[in-house]
């Protein structure tokens, strides 16, 4: 009778470190997370720094993340002023990109994969967006086609905006320097 208790514990033991595992591996991206309006940036990810939830997720996703000399991912999943990100709305991304050689502005769903749509468009680079005369731009993530900087959404109840910025000189990882600008996130045109 004994054994079966020990059997019992194990198996229980066993896939609850599995499925506390899987949770921390699916869902974050580590510790050491820097926050910039609605934007999050884990700077150390991509270094021998990084956490070992970091690696995991990393691993698990198949995903090789930007070492910090390369550049670094900023993510957003909600607006500027927290409501989480609804791909059936227009959301609007405006505003500045900190220095970058290039940078990248991609839209994804909440897994983290690209939207199919008929326009064949997931993202914009800085080679290829229409500037405004300030500097500043305007890109619109909407579920239907609009004129200027538009990416589809198709939809989706729930999209992550990813910025990749390549060969940036900013000081993120040390906090130091001037503080860091980033496009505003906001969102309008919301079905009720």
């Amino acid at each position: 009778m004994r054994a079966f208790f020990v059997i019992v514990a194990f198996i229980v033991g066993t896939l609850s470190g599995l499925g506390l595992t899987y949770l921390a591996s699916a869902r974050s991206n580590g510790f050491g997370a820097v926050t910039v309006g609605a934007w999050s940036v884990w700077p150390r990810s991509g270094t021998a720094d990084a956490d070992p939830y970091a690696r995991a997720a990393f691993a698990r996703a198949g995903e090789l993340p930007l070492e910090r000399a390369d550049g670094l991912l900023f993510e957003a999943a909600s607006t500027d002023n927290g409501t989480p990100l609804d791909g059936r709305c227009a959301t609007r991304i405006e505003g500045r990109m900190p220095q970058a050689r290039y940078w990248t502005l991609t839209v994804y769903d909440a897994r983290g994969r690209l939207i199919d749509n008929p326009a064949e468009r997931y993202a914009f680079n800085s080679t290829e967006i229409v500037w405004r005369q300030d500097g500043s731009f305007l890109v619109t993530a909407a579920p239907r086609a609009r004129a200027g900087n538009w990416l589809p959404t198709g939809g989706r109840d729930r999209i992550v905006l990813v910025i990749r910025l390549y060969d940036a000189p900013i000081g993120i990882a040390s906090r130091t320097g001037e503080p860091l600008e980033m496009p505003r996130v906001t969102q309008a045109e919301c079905p009720a």
